[in-house]
């Protein structure tokens, strides 16, 4: 069996786990923010096609949120449900830093954030520990790689950071969780999933 088709199945049989029932309660009654986003879920799954290896759950990074605020919403295509994470985003997009994304760049150096598709790959023991790999699939991302644009986990992205700063702090444009959150992204993201970034500005 080769790496691929291994991560596959681990993936599809965490993925298939239940998730807690405070989280499965949100598919009864989704509000319109949510609907709004599973709706771009389902539209960036299929325009990512081929490049996806697994469509039942999908990653939304709604960089038109302050970063103060869970905007990293992980959708389980098949029940409907929610998981909303804090997520930073790059220096190079907030030069301010204040807390607000200003402009999306895929120029390498620019320690930005790239909007667009990406596929959620296989992780690895990097920098930062262990990561992951994303693919960007877009005009606007497609360097990713060559930017060593990842997610990984940094102690900058943790609601303590928040309380003491009122706001995360910056990455070199990698999608950085707090370490506690980013095993949700490794047990359930990796694997051929999709993530989609944009300033999009829903209140979920």
């Amino acid at each position: 069996m080769d790496r691929r088709s291994l991560l596959t199945g681990i993936f599809a049989g965490g993925a298939a786990l239940a998730l807690p029932a405070k989280v499965a309660a949100q598919a009864r009654s989704l509000t319109p923010g949510q609907s709004a986003i599973v709706d771009i879920a389902r539209r960036e799954i299929a325009r990512a096609g081929d490049n996806l290896w697994q469509r039942n759950l999908a990653a939304i990074a709604d960089f038109g949120v302050h970063s103060a605020t869970p905007r990293f919403d992980f959708v389980n295509m098949e029940k409907g449900t929610f998981r909303s994470f804090l997520v930073s985003h790059g220096s190079g997009s907030d030069a301010e830093h204040d807390g607000w994304l200003k402009h999306f760049s895929n120029v390498e150096g620019s320690n930005a954030t790239s909007r667009g598709a990406y596929v959620v790959r296989e992780w690895y023991d990097g920098q930062y520990g262990t990561s992951i790999r994303l693919g960007g699939l877009d005009p606007d991302n497609y360097l990713a790689e060559q930017r060593a644009i990842v997610m990984h986990e940094a102690r900058y992205a943790t609601p303590e950071h928040v309380q003491r700063w009122g706001k995360l702090g910056r990455s070199n444009g990698c999608f950085a969780m707090d370490p506690r959150d980013f095993k949700n992204a490794l047990w359930h993201l990796s694997g051929g999933r999709l993530l989609f970034a944009d300033r999009l500005g829903i209140a979920v």
